[in-house]
């Protein structure tokens, strides 16, 4: 089955997108430049030839060593507004966006650098594109919950505009069970709660996530169908999945698209939603893998717009707004492919 032709006129909303993970091999090349940073590519080529990867730490190598080009507010807004641009050229209405505190910190860049930075980026954004967004502070699982609180409470005391926590990073070994505190004392202070699990873990880390983190999305979720009883929780609860398929066919968490499980989670009746998680490393923004998942799944236009709904659905915009945009799609499924 051949993909609709108007995706990008679709109205979505974006649930898992890391911001650094938007930073394409043009910009990297341009702030090195710009703060006089050797890179160790010869060239633009030569930096997306190292774009096959063997899994999730393969990319996390790559993907941390790129940051280094990030060191000013300035560089911040200029990849926020960047990506907005290019979310909007594909549909998407509004994105909740995650960021790595604690990755920049390591590198000694001030955290009001970094939030100052993708404030004015999502301003600016905005502005001209109309597509809203807002932001999620991940916190990576491969260093210590202590750490987290810190940068937790580092965040709340600079008043960042943060509307809720995750937890990302190297997954196996990293279970949630290490970060109750974290997710505790977001809870005390009102903010939405989601976190990565069962990307290459197993569904035990999905469990774990729910029950100790209490969270109200999981973010890929995809090993969730190797447990019967962990998918019927998914569904009564509604609590949803936020997929990225082409990032897991570029991490090999399924060899191809064609193996995805994403048409089981369908059928199942799970809160399933497409997003791109780091574009500029996994081939693909969040309408090409609508068109992805489309082309080689055989999804219609009918199975595009549930999925849109559910990006919605899945959303912590405020009621009144997820109205709207459902209208929107409804008025997208009513009109004939162009």
């Amino acid at each position: 089955m051949s993909s609709p032709t108007d995706i990008t006129a679709l109205p979505k909303v974006e649930l898992h997108l890391h911001i650094e993970g938007t930073l394409e091999p043009e910009l990297i090349f341009e702030l090195a430049s710009r703060h006089g940073m050797e890179l160790p590519y010869a060239s633009l080529d030569d930096l997306r030839a190292r774009y096959a990867f063997e899994d999730l730490q393969s990319f996390l190598d790559l993907y941390y060593a790129n940051m280094a080009v990030l060191r000013t507010a300035d560089d911040f807004a200029r990849l926020t507004a960047a990506y907005l641009r290019r979310a909007a050229a594909g549909g998407v209405r509004h994105a909740e966006i995650f960021f790595d505190p604690q990755a920049h910190l390591v590198r000694g860049v001030p955290l009001a650098e970094v939030v100052e930075g993708l404030v004015e980026g999502a301003y600016a954004g905005t502005a001209e594109t109309g597509t809203t967004s807002a932001l999620i502070a991940c916190f990576l699982r491969d260093r210590s919950s202590e750490e987290a609180l810190e940068v937790l409470e580092q965040l709340v005391a600079m008043k960042a505009p943060i509307i809720g926590i995750g937890l990302d990073s190297a997954e196996v070994g990293h279970p949630a069970s290490e970060f109750t505190d974290v997710y505790a004392r977001a809870a005390e202070l009102g903010l939405h709660r989601v976190a990565h699990a069962g990307e290459e873990a197993g569904p035990d880390y999905v469990w774990e996530a729910l029950d100790l983190l209490g969270v109200q999305r999981v973010d890929h979720g995809v090993q969730s169908v190797r447990d019967h009883t962990l998918v019927q929780r998914l569904v009564v609860d509604r609590i949803p999945l936020t997929v990225c398929p082409l990032s897991n066919v570029r991490l090999r968490v399924f060899e191809s698209l064609a193996d995805h499980v994403l048409p089981q989670l369908l059928a199942a009746g799970v809160v399933t939603t497409i997003n791109s998680d780091d574009p500029a490393y996994f081939g693909g923004y969040v309408d090409d893998n609508y068109a992805a998942v489309a082309d080689q799944l055989g999804l219609d236009r009918a199975d595009l717009a549930r999925l849109a709904h559910h990006s919605v659905e899945a959303s912590f915009l405020p009621q009144g707004r997820k109205v709207a945009l459902d209208r929107e799609i409804d008025a997208w499924l009513g009109e004939p492919a162009s």
